[in-house]
């Protein structure tokens, strides 16, 4: 095996999907590009890292509450784009060509160009470590929408697109939760 520099260990890690979150904050909603995820367990709790160097920090700190929105592999541009700009001086949803939609549990918008968002409260953060702990509240996906391949961050600039779906459900089936 060939030695890896430590400080690029994360890059083999890191690639869970990357995720668009949406904030209101005043009278303005904004969007943030997140590639640092997790999923806590079974329930709708999820986690993401952020912290105050994101515009969109302030808001989920007030509001206690966001949009996860997964975008699919035709966005990635898109994506690359809302997360190398700030919405302290851009309206992303208009800079990028994203359709607000009105949330039924929270006041951030879902993505209509996405293929699933997730609404979520804020139940903790982690100030230490600046993870932002959710519960997920309600969630959808576009069923109907052709592209379904996530994207996921390596870290480095590049990114790995789903490919193909391997089937061990009935292999795995004592450690699901009923209706997985």
């Amino acid at each position: 095996m060939r030695r890896l520099n430590l400080s690029k260990a994360f890059t083999l890690m890191e690639s869970g999907p990357v995720v668009l979150v949406t904030t209101h904050h005043g009278k303005k909603d904004n969007v943030m590009t997140i590639s640092w995820t997790m999923v806590m367990d079974f329930t709708p709790v999820f986690a993401i890292t952020t912290g105050p160097w994101n515009y969109s920090f302030a808001a989920l700190q007030k509001n206690r509450e966001c949009v996860i929105a997964i975008p699919t592999v035709d966005l990635l541009d898109k994506v690359v784009g809302i997360g190398t700009s700030t919405g302290a001086d851009t309206d992303k949803f208009s800079t990028f060509g994203l359709t607000p939609v009105q949330a039924r549990l929270v006041k951030p918008p879902l993505i209509r160009e996405c293929f699933a968002n997730i609404e979520c409260k804020v139940i903790d953060i982690v100030k230490k470590h600046n993870i932002v702990v959710l519960e997920g509240v309600a969630a959808y996906v576009d069923t109907a929408r052709k592209e379904k391949r996530m994207v996921h961050a390596v870290g480095d600039g590049t990114f790995i697109v789903d490919g193909r779906r391997i089937d061990r459900r009935k292999m795995m089936a004592s450690k699901l939760p009923p209706g997985v």
